[in-house]
């Protein structure tokens, strides 16, 4: 499958930001930095623990903006947001670092990770092994592999400076192909299936029960995109599918975390009758 037009522009970019980066901070002083960092959360236990016990193991994303949809939450506290989503229910976050199509930053997983004690996932375009310990340094428990932006030998690269300074990896497919390749290359036990057609923007849930099958039972599949009701969580978790990464529906509610928890958790959100007004 030929790299989508918008992700060569992301990936000539991604490596534009890299050197500049290494330029500023040499790859030892990264290093160093990553070997200072607080120790890792477990972000691959927190998911698979939940799946286990068959309750919804929900990735929370902290996303401002996107290239397609553009500014999805104008009052954008990282902090708060987390705090937020700890309590409506979320097994981990998810916090965008790329600045220039996503508006994220560093600084954002930095403020999200210090404001809860959830496991928290670098969402970025990587495509070298600074960006792997970079994202150690500034305090990820886990990173995003991207299949379609990578070769095969890149990618077990990647996986294996991550698996070195104690990352876990969540590797990503749109299709078959991908999938066969992830599956070959990778040993990580989460498989995210994003269900956006990177050619045409589409999004179908299809995509992640049409790919299922393929997956061994030993690997957490993790759908993402397309997750906008009762129904499409029913549905994933009725094809026993109970890992979700789910950022703009949750973005542009008032509150992200009792979103959260009307979606996922509606037995908690029921008010109690009867209960103490207090």
């Amino acid at each position: 499958m030929s790299v989508p037009t918008v992700l060569q522009k992301i990936l000539a970019r991604k490596a534009e930001e890299v050197a500049e980066r290494r330029a500023r901070v040499s790859f030892a002083e990264v290093e160093q930095l990553a070997r200072g960092a607080d120790a890792p959360r477990g972000f691959a236990n927190a998911m698979l623990e939940r799946a286990k016990s068959r309750e919804p193991a929900v990735i929370a994303e902290v996303k401002k903006a996107s290239p397609s949809k553009g500014i999805l939450r104008e009052n954008f506290d990282p902090a708060d947001i987390a705090r937020s989503y700890e309590e409506g229910g979320a097994a981990c976050l998810s916090v965008l670092t790329d600045v220039d199509f996503f508006l994220g930053s560093d600084a954002y997983l930095k403020e999200a990770r210090a404001a809860c004690k959830l496991p928290v996932i670098r969402k970025d375009f990587l495509i070298d092994p600074y960006q792997v310990v970079e994202a150690r340094a500034i305090g990820a428990d886990c990173i995003l592999l991207i299949v379609s932006a990578l070769d095969d030998v890149r990618m077990a690269e990647l996986a294996s400076v991550a698996k070195d300074v104690g990352l876990d990896v969540l590797v990503e497919v749109h299709d078959a192909p991908e999938l066969e390749r992830a599956l070959k290359t990778l040993d990580t036990p989460l498989v995210g299936i994003n269900n956006r057609n990177l050619h045409t923007f589409e999004v179908s849930l299809e995509t992640t029960l049409d790919l299922l099958p393929e997956i061994p039972r030993e690997r957490m599949v993790i759908t993402e995109s397309g997750i906008l009701n009762r129904a499409d969580v029913e549905l994933m978790e009725v094809s026993d599918v109970f890992g979700f990464l789910v950022g703009e529906a949750f973005m542009r509610a008032e509150e992200p975390g009792t979103e959260l928890k009307r979606l996922f958790f509606p037995e908690r959100s029921k008010v109690k009758l009867g209960a103490d007004p207090d």
